[in-house]
């Protein structure tokens, strides 16, 4: 993304105009999109983190400053987005009685394994479904999204070393859970 770009798209959500917000919903929508599913496992509920992170930037767009950046921003909203439905889940397990300590394998083939179109994409997909989750954001926001780890720190509320930290250990997961596909 041009800074500059990004920029003119900042000045115009603050003054309310609906083409840059089209034009910052086009650019992000699918990576937001692939991080949410990616969290949550369930392409439900990322569709409707996906809408509330956009309603989010509708709702706060007059008071974002002039210099924020719009990909850290949209993450940091669905990162809380996805902690806070967490919780949730947490809460109505509890209530139900349930005692979740992780979702069981079952037959059913999840949304990422019907789209993925190779072994290997398929093997890497249920490589990060298998990580922590702390491990999975990590991984996924520096290694698919292409952030740097700072940005990621700043996004999570956690120092850039624990960031590190938590990559080094995804990516040894990750080896080692990929095997053959290495």
């Amino acid at each position: 993304m041009e800074p500059a770009s990004e920029r003119d798209w900042v000045a115009g959500l603050r003054r309310g105009e609906p083409a840059p917000f089209d034009a910052v919903f086009a650019a992000y929508r699918r990576r937001i999109y692939g991080y949410l599913v990616r969290m949550t496992r369930r392409r439900e509920v990322a569709e409707d983190l996906l809408q509330e992170t956009f309603l989010r930037l509708a709702q706060h767009a007059k008071r974002l400053e002039p210099d924020t950046r719009l990909g850290a921003w949209l993450f940091t909203v669905a990162h809380r987005l996805v902690q806070s439905w967490g919780r949730a889940q947490a809460v109505r397990a509890q209530l139900a009685g349930d005692v979740p300590a992780h979702e069981p394998a079952g037959t059913e083939r999840s949304p990422l394994e019907a789209l993925a179109d190779s072994q290997t994409q398929l093997a890497l997909e249920r490589a990060f479904a298998a990580l922590p989750p702390a491990y999975r954001e990590v991984a996924l926001l520096v290694g698919i999204e292409g952030l740097q780890p700072t940005e990621v720190a700043e996004i999570l509320g956690v120092r850039a070393d624990a960031v590190r930290q938590r990559l080094a250990r995804a990516r040894a997961q990750l080896a080692e859970l990929m095997g053959e596909y290495r």
